[in-house]
């Protein structure tokens, strides 16, 4: 495992790039925890989860934390395809996406309704 994600399955938008990026793991290198597992403070004690459920968070193989688009950077890049969002961690562009992340973050529901026509899921997650 080079990265573990935390990520909140009840949003449809971020299940679903999970769950691709998942899809294109052949060497196992993602690892994908729930934020809304029942158990998930008690596995992940260091994980703040108030914070990570506010913006995406992720743990590397040495145990430091990253957060934001630099997950989304980083667990493209574990699937070989991080010339996809490379452009995302641009000096020049960066400040402007990562402020841009934040807003989506903050209204993912609404987004991905907009986007979907799905609302925040029920339980589990949106496309198992």
């Amino acid at each position: 495992m080079k990265l573990r994600i935390f990520y909140d399955s009840l949003c449809p938008l971020c299940d679903a790039e999970m769950q691709h990026i998942k899809s294109l793991d052949s060497h196992d290198n993602i690892e994908l925890q729930d934020l809304n597992q029942a158990d998930f403070s008690i596995k992940y004690p260091e994980i703040d989860f108030a914070l990570a459920n506010k913006i995406l968070h992720a743990q590397r193989a040495d145990g430091s934390l990253i957060t934001g688009l630099d997950v989304t950077y980083e667990a493209w890049a574990a699937v070989g395809k991080e010339k996809w969002v490379s452009l995302l961690r641009c000096s020049l562009v960066k400040p402007f996406a990562d402020k841009g992340y934040l807003f989506f973050a903050k209204h993912r529901y609404r987004i991905s309704y907009l986007l979907t026509g799905k609302k925040r899921c029920e339980s589990g997650t949106c496309y198992r």
